[in-house]
């Protein structure tokens, strides 16, 4: 609808001031008509429980399942405060919360075509007629004048079909799918944070291993040379004993290339420059926490990534409902009102106004085809965001399946490989009794040591792998998010 200056070269339906009203109040009473497909959220399959559930099946109550700040049930202080840090510093999350306000910011525009928009102005307009024109009377016409005009246009396009709300409602779902997406970008932070926090960790504690192997050995080698020296052993026990030493000491130096980049890569998590951050060591020792995974269909409300593809599939529904309404006229409303006056003292006056209301159907009639292959594609865009969101939901459930068998799995593997720790510990020391006593070479206590070397390291990879087993699950399970904290909009 457009409100502007009246203009003789106008085309449309004059409506006559009484009918004016009621012709556009009927236009805003067919506002309600909105066409195209209501939307319904479609179904998914998904199983009543996890067959990899063992003993992390859903808790009753559920208070150990996790909350807004799930990495605190590994209850590490220096894990809490390095989290803390990523919703302050991380310039990716900074990136994911830039593009919801401009989703957001969509809404405001789309709604904006549910009202008119009006402009206004101001003219001066001083004139000077030819006195040589044809048809000129000196005695009535003026050679000078000024005109002065103050007009308001007004526009406005009655969304009689629904294609503005149904704009609307897919920019709606658009952002709430970015918040979601926000949502998930913070999840997927955290979780890698915690992931590198205990990879490094863990390669502290292979260090630790190290470190006190190396002390064994270099006690080892003393008492073999003692006995070269004493002439019992040979030149060859002090040669194995220094090798296996030496080996040693070069695997634990070569553990700090590996650290280093951990150590960097939660820098730049954390918003921080690499050269300028360090963490001290800290060795793991404490298994994983228990974390429920609760029901399968819990994963529709709390993962992040399944809400955002279920916006998106609302959005894409929407969408056939804007193709569909061009199938329908465009309904426009124009006009022009103001004051117009030769002179400035009677401007404001009630003579010197003006005004014109025109309604105006517009009908494609001819577009090649171009509105049905509108409408297929959109069409097409739905059925892709519902096989989009299926496929999502089937990855989520294998994600927490995968991640429940490991931890099962890697629970009953730390209960067997810490008896072959405790075992090949044992073998050590009666390989070391059995070389003081003559009995053997030392190749034998090279050999035990180097098992039981090798079952330490193990034991110490089973519990890294069982830590970043329980992070993987929190995460699967959407880390305590949910639907609920989908801004409305």
């Amino acid at each position: 609808m457009t409100f502007g200056r009246r203009s003789a070269s106008r085309s449309g339906v004059r409506v006559p001031r009484g009918g004016a009203f009621l012709f556009a109040l009927g236009l805003f009473c067919l506002g309600g008509c909105t066409v195209g497909p209501q939307y319904v959220r479609p179904s998914a399959e998904v199983p009543a429980s996890y067959a990899e559930g063992g003993i992390w099946k859903p808790a009753q109550p559920s208070d150990a399942a996790p909350k807004g700040s799930w990495w605190d049930v590994f209850d590490d202080p220096q894990l809490n405060a390095l989290e803390e840090q990523i919703n302050v510093s991380n310039q990716s999350l900074r990136v994911a919360q830039d593009q919801f306000l401009q989703a957001r910011a969509a809404v405001r525009i789309a709604r904006a075509g549910l009202f008119p928009s009006v402009t206004g102005g101001a003219s001066v307009a001083p004139t000077h007629q030819s006195s040589n024109q044809p048809s000129f009377n000196r005695s009535s016409e003026a050679v000078n004048y000024t005109t002065y005009l103050l007009p308001v246009d007004v526009s406005y396009e009655a969304d009689v079909w629904g294609s503005v709300r149904r704009t609307v409602e897919a920019s709606r779902s658009e952002a709430q799918a970015s918040a979601a997406d926000l949502a998930n970008v913070n999840l997927s932070l955290h979780a890698e944070l915690a992931l590198d926090y205990f990879q490094l960790r863990g390669l502290d504690a292979q260090k630790q291993l190290f470190d006190s192997s190396v002390a064994a050995f270099e006690k080892a080698l003393s008492l073999t040379e003692t006995r070269h020296n004493g002439g019992v052993a040979s030149e060859v026990d002090v040669a194995q004993a220094r090798t296996l030493l030496e080996t040693t000491r070069a695997q634990a130096t070569d553990l700090g290339v590996q650290r280093a980049a951990f150590e960097h890569a939660i820098a730049v998590l954390i918003g921080k420059p690499a050269s300028s951050f360090h963490l001290q060591a800290l060795p793991l020792s404490t298994p994983p926490p228990s974390i429920p995974a609760g029901a399968p269909s819990d994963l529709l409300e709390r993962r992040p990534d399944i809400a955002a593809a279920e916006r998106r599939m609302q959005e894409a529904n929407a969408q056939i409902g804007v193709a569909r309404a061009a199938y329908f006229p465009l309904i426009n409303l124009t006009g022009s009102g103001g004051f117009e006056s030769a002179a400035l003292g009677t401007l404001l006056q009630g003579p010197s106004a003006f005004g014109e209301l025109i309604a105006a159907a517009t009908q494609t009639l001819f577009d090649a085809g171009r509105r049905h292959a509108v409408s297929d594609q959109a069409r097409a865009a739905y059925d892709q965001s519902v096989a989009t969101y299926r496929q999502t939901l089937l990855v989520a459930l294998q994600e927490v399946a995968d991640n429940l068998a490991a931890l099962q799995v890697l629970a009953d593997e730390a209960k067997q490989e810490d008896v072959a720790v405790e075992s090949a510990q044992h073998s050590v020391a009666l390989s070391l009794n059995r070389y003081r006593g003559g009995v053997t070479s030392y190749l034998e206590v090279v050999t035990a040591q180097n098992i039981a070397l090798a079952d330490q390291r193990t034991a110490v990879d089973i519990l890294t792998r069982r830590l970043a087993a329980s992070v993987l699950l929190a995460k699967a399970i959407g880390g305590g998010w949910n639907v609920s904290q989908i801004p409305r909009i």
